[in-house]
């Protein structure tokens, strides 16, 4: 692929997309909002386009974190970089074979090759200023209360989301380099469906010597799949999330909606605050580089009206200057 190709889309899914709040998280929950989430992505790949997706783990890495700290006495802790390896483990098989089994039933198994989930890591800097500003959210939504009771308890840095609630927050630094990066474009070059970046990917830093090692973080999945969607050279990035778009005032009564926005105005906008950290200012972000660094264009909108995203037709479309 040596040129920007729009048929070319990396699709960056919410954490959400598996788990919606109030679910309980069964089973049965994670596997009917797989299904969901793939029927968007057949109906994308039905259209021709070569489909490489990203997908958040905030509610699942918190679940992992809290069942280790529930059974520590008994089973030693693991750490974070482990966890969030599980994490894509977990929903990359739930994502794998929903898209297979859809791609079978709809008769189109044979314009691909298939679906593949690899674990994947993505470079952070030891310097990076997040080590100090705990900023992302992790695991279960808590009142006030119970929030200050386990900041008090398990030494957890707590804040309110914007989404409602309280939630654990933990560093998020920024996203460098997808280590993997060379296998998933040569998958998708190849026709596979890939998924790849789960979560942020898995954090490591580089030694001195080269080497890696997995540190405790969680990188913001949309600046992952940022990094990743440059490295590949695809046209598109498209963030599904649980947002119909990007909005100016968000939830209050002058609120608007970015329907198509230039990169160098949303970036006006990103740095007025319009967007909060943890929330939609990572999404903008990530579009504004996508597109900075060479992408035809970025979108962001409801996964419900996923392939209306990939389209134009919904969401808020953001184009290079």
């Amino acid at each position: 692929m040596s040129e920007r190709n729009e048929k070319y889309v990396l699709i960056a899914l919410g954490g959400n997309a598996f788990q919606t709040k109030g679910e309980p998280g069964t089973p049965e929950n994670y596997w009917k909002n797989a299904y969901r989430a793939a029927e968007t992505i057949v109906k994308i790949i039905k259209e021709g386009y070569k489909v490489a997706i990203t997908h958040g783990n905030g509610p699942q890495v918190g679940t992992i974190l809290e069942w280790m700290e529930r059974s520590k006495d008994k089973i030693p802790p693991l750490t974070m970089d482990i966890a969030g390896a599980m994490t894509q483990g977990w929903l990359g098989y739930l994502l794998m074979q929903a898209i297979g089994n859809l791609l079978i039933k709809e008769g189109i198994k044979d314009h691909v090759k298939g679906v593949v989930a690899i674990v994947n890591q993505v470079l952070v800097s030891k310097d990076d200023p997040a080590w100090q500003n705990p900023t992302k959210y992790v695991g279960s939504y808590y009142t006030e209360e119970e929030a200050k009771r386990l900041a008090k308890e398990k030494g957890w840095v707590i804040k309110p989301d914007p989404r409602g609630g309280w939630r654990r927050v933990v560093p998020s630094p920024d996203p460098k380099e997808n280590i993997e990066v060379g296998a998933v474009k040569k998958l998708l070059d190849e026709g596979w469906i890939v998924i790849a970046s789960g979560g942020g990917g898995i954090p490591v830093v580089r030694e001195d010597d080269g080497t890696l090692k997995g540190v405790e973080a969680v990188i913001d999945k949309d600046l992952a799949g940022e990094v990743l969607a440059t490295a590949l050279g695809v046209g598109q990035f498209v963030i599904l999330t649980d947002v119909d778009g990007v909005y100016l005032n968000f939830k209050q009564p002058n609120q608007k909606k970015l329907d198509v926005v230039k990169a160098s105005e949303l970036e006006k906008y990103y740095k007025e605050g319009h967007f909060k950290p943890g929330s939609m200012g990572p999404k903008v972000l990530a579009a504004i580089r996508f597109v900075r660094h060479g992408g035809l264009r970025a979108a962001i909108g409801h996964l419900k009206q996923g392939y209306e995203v990939v389209k134009g037709q919904a969401g808020t479309t953001i184009l290079p200057d």
